[in-house]
């Protein structure tokens, strides 16, 4: 397993579906906003998350995503492997012509397997509701966001449905006609 920024925006972004998810469902336009990532990457990033079962999305207004399950069953290494694609550790090395794997002269694995081992053990026991519990603890506050909507035209300034124009190309022949 690697730990990349696409695995730290994807903690950082389910971190963010878990505290406002109470809500109703995120939208990644928000969650973009708020943690300052390309909507572009969250887009990627959530469709990796949501092959993995671990979000589900919501359509339509007032749609976005939400976690299929409690944070408190989801694991930092369940959202960091959905994301990161794994790499091949030594033990795991394409093998030569041969058929023996590919080793130097000090053979390492024993060593890699062991770190990988214990990260992986590590990061498989910090569930997202542990982080969401930390991130609350050092006093985060959750406001809830009001809807915003579009703002009226003011009101000085003439609307354009208000307009007194042809509406049509047909309708411009007609004021062009006299003149």
């Amino acid at each position: 397993m690697r730990l990349t920024t696409k695995g730290g925006f994807a903690l950082t972004a389910m971190i963010d579906v878990a505290l406002r998810e109470r809500d109703g469902p995120v939208p990644l336009a928000s969650i973009s906003r708020r943690q300052h990532i390309a909507r572009s990457s969250l887009e990627l990033l959530f469709s990796k998350l949501r092959r993995h079962a671990l979000i589900k999305a919501t359509r339509g207004p007032g749609g976005g995503y939400t976690l299929t399950r409690r944070a408190c069953e989801i694991t930092v290494a369940d959202i960091l492997a959905s994301v990161d694609a794994q790499v091949p550790t030594e033990a795991e090395a394409p093998a030569d012509k041969n058929g023996a794997a590919e080793v130097g002269c000090y053979s390492t694995e024993a060593l890699w397997a062991s770190a990988k081992h214990h990260v992986m053990e590590f990061l498989g026991s910090v569930t997202l509701q542990s982080l969401v519990d930390d991130q609350l603890a050092k006093g985060l506050r959750v406001d809830d966001e009001p809807v915003r909507k579009k703002a009226p035209p003011p009101r000085n300034e003439p609307s354009l449905r208000h307009v007194n124009a042809p509406n049509s190309v047909f309708a411009w022949n007609g004021v062009f006609a006299k003149r």
